[in-house]
């Protein structure tokens, strides 16, 4: 497809905004495009490496024109085309509103209170949106340690929301984390030796009333009652309530799922592909458009 940004800039309201159909789209771009659609318009994100920063991307260009976005590397509102390979890349920085370091992604925007949104991983998350990025076992003697918070804790708690992103097993989906990097609705009393309510643990603090606000994974998306407590919302195509609740390390509340998640339309695929991961730097591969699509692209 042999065309300059301009003329791809051009044809983004000539795409339909129709549902693809089954075959035309892979799940990480499913999952990048619901990630897109927890961004609000007015939102200050705070988004790390890899389908994070693909969905805040698509969020600008869909959904969330105004949303700004901040890399922990210490950009500040760049204006890439592309995604860039991870939160240092300093292709990142094209047109940004300032270009600093940690000292001013987390010293300033972030403890400050102006980051309304984070885009976070994990290795494993528990029912009320507790995250492990620490080790699996005795933190001593742990059978696995992966590499750290690294700013995972700070966003996930300053942050006055937070959107996780993880590969939903059994294993990574437990009742209690074996080690809470970032604590969810729900975090230990060192007071009293017991779990209680953030709200009330962190009582007095700005952050007593931020946390959590949604989990997208390759079988589902997720969001938290008034209890912080998570419940699946939607399931992707091609999976079912039960396979989720199998995959489940705990008993799932199932009981307000909406239905079947939004299929991508070929807007947001056209979006996607062109413009944020092109080059294919987290996406998997490319799928091919439906001859209706290809005609309007090639002209």
């Amino acid at each position: 497809m042999a065309k300059t940004m301009e003329q791809l800039m051009d044809l983004i309201d000539k795409i339909p905004d129709e549902a693809a159909k089954p075959g035309e789209f892979i799940l990480p771009e499913l999952m990048a495009i619901q990630i897109a659609h927890t961004v609000r318009d007015d939102d200050i994100v705070f988004a790390g490496t890899g389908l994070p920063m693909v969905g805040i991307m698509t969020a600008n260009f869909i959904n969330a024109p105004h949303a700004l976005l901040i890399y922990e590397a210490g950009i500040c509102d760049g204006k890439t085309m592309h995604v860039p390979m991870s939160v240092c890349d300093h292709r990142a920085a094209n047109l940004c509103s300032s270009l600093g370091g940690l000292v001013d992604t987390f010293g300033f925007y972030l403890q400050q209170g102006f980051v309304s949104l984070g885009f976070l991983g994990g290795a494993a998350i528990d029912k009320y949106g507790g995250v492990n990025v620490t080790c699996i076992g005795d933190y001593y003697k742990p059978t696995h340690r992966f590499t750290g918070s690294g700013g995972n804790s700070d966003i996930g708690t300053m942050a006055k929301r937070t959107a996780f992103i993880i590969l939903q097993e059994k294993r990574r989906f437990l009742e209690r984390n074996e080690y809470t990097t970032t604590p969810g609705w729900w975090c230990w009393d060192f007071k009293t030796n017991e779990w209680k309510p953030k709200k009330e643990v962190w009582k007095g603090t700005p952050f007593a009333d931020h946390g959590p606000e949604a989990v997208v994974t390759n079988m589902g998306n997720y969001k938290f009652d008034k209890n912080g407590e998570i419940y699946l919302d939607t399931f992707h195509p091609g999976v079912t309530v039960e396979q989720i609740k199998e995959n489940c390390g705990f008993n799932l509340n199932v009981k307000n799922v909406k239905g079947q998640t939004a299929i991508p339309t070929y807007k947001e695929l056209f979006v996607l592909r062109e413009f944020v991961d092109a080059e294919l730097i987290f996406l998997p591969q490319k799928v091919e458009y439906p001859a209706s699509i290809k005609k309007l692209i090639e002209g």
